[in-house]
This record gives structure tokens, C-alpha cells and sequence, in this order.
């Protein structure tokens, strides 16, 4: 197993728990990257520092390593590099070429690069995520998640709030049950926004 070197930007390094493993990241914009594909894509496999490849860059060889290989659900697979906006802005002229060279070896492979910035990983979409992915695991009780999708059914059209309110249980309880709900895929919301009471909910 590869040993974990101490980021030099943070210090939140080890493991991310996946259904199928455990992920290893190196800080924590990787850590959130893991997390925010994890929860997209819930039949994906994550893998850390897949391959190391080889590329002529002018008159030297040089190795790079991606941070991670991405096999999506339907199979495709993608190649990722995590990268802060300002390491990219002041690297570019190193980082470039091995970028080139990635992507070219991808495609060879039948599969894509991209880099990656905490501007698409960070937002409403990882804080929905982050909430809301240990709940797909959380035991939930079956016969008030249906007493919740029939009031669901009965409102029109129904928010967050409104099916909170109509539920005949204590409000934490609804809003608990609720948010597992949507967890686990079985009621339809705007995850690219905060989640509030106004949110409208929608039956899968």
C-alpha cells in the first residue's frame, strides 16, 4: 500500500470509505473530489495514483501521474487531476506538457483527462453531498418512508416544508426522514442549490 505523504497545502490526508472501498486522498480538495463523484455517480469506482506514464518533453523524458482514475457506472473511464486554480496558474508551464501527454495517453486508451479545480468541486452540489451520502446506509424505517411518499403524492405542488408539515410525526423526525429520502435517490430535488423549505420535492 502507498504511503500518504503530508499535503503541503492541508493536512486532511488518509482514506475515503466508498461502497465499493477505500479511496486514498492527499488533501482535502481530493477529499472532496472523492466525495462529490462518489455521490454523483453511486456505481462508480475511485481509484488513487492509477498509472505513472512516460513523455518526451523537449529534450528530457519526464514522468507523470495522474491523481485519479474514475470508472463510471456505465463503464467509461476518465483520468483526474485535482488541482487548486492557483497551483495550476503558477505551474502552467510545467504542468502543461504532462497534461498534454495524459490526455493523448487516455485516448489511446479508450479513456479521457480532465483537471479539475475546486471551482466544479466546490458549492452547493459537495455541501448536498456531503450531508446527504452517509444517509444512503442509514437504516430507515420503511412504512413511514411510504406514509411520506403518499403525502409527497397528495401535495400540489409539494416543498421541503409543506411535506415536513403534513407528515404525522415530530417535525425532526419528518425532516430525518425526508433527507434520507432523498439520499437515497427516491425523491427528486435541485441539488446544484442550497436545500431549504422552499425546495420543491419531486416523486422519482
Amino acid at each position: 500500500m502507498r504511503r500518504i505523504p503530508m499535503s503541503r497545502r492541508s493536512h486532511v490526508t488518509g482514506f475515503q470509505a466508498l461502497g465499493a472501498g477505500l479511496t486514498e486522498h492527499e488533501s482535502a480538495l481530493e477529499r472532496d473530489f472523492v466525495t462529490l463523484s462518489s455521490f454523483l455517480d453511486p456505481g462508480a469506482r475511485i481509484m488513487a495514483q492509477p498509472v505513472t506514464i512516460r513523455f518526451e518533453d523537449g529534450a528530457r523524458f519526464r514522468r507523470y501521474t495522474p491523481d485519479f482514475l474514475v470508472v463510471h457506472g456505465n463503464l467509461s473511464q476518465r483520468f483526474v487531476e485535482v488541482k487548486y486554480q492557483c497551483d495550476l496558474l503558477a505551474n502552467r508551464e510545467r504542468l502543461e506538457p504532462a497534461f498534454e501527454a495524459m490526455r493523448a495517453w487516455a485516448a489511446a486508451h479508450g479513456a479521457s483527462f480532465s483537471v479539475v479545480t475546486e471551482d466544479l468541486i466546490r458549492g452547493p452540489t459537495l455541501d448536498n453531498a456531503t450531508r446527504l451520502l452517509p444517509l444512503r446506509s442509514a437504516p430507515m424505517d420503511s412504512a413511514r418512508a411510504e406514509v411520506a411518499l403518499k403525502a409527497i403524492r397528495e401535495l400540489r405542488p409539494p416543498t421541503l416544508g409543506d411535506t415536513v408539515s403534513a407528515l404525522p410525526m415530530q417535525r425532526p423526525a419528518a425532516l430525518a426522514l425526508l433527507w434520507q429520502l432523498i439520499a437515497r435517490d427516491l425523491l427528486c430535488v435541485d441539488l446544484s442549490v442550497p436545500i431549504t423549505p422552499d425546495t420543491p420535492v419531486l416523486l422519482r
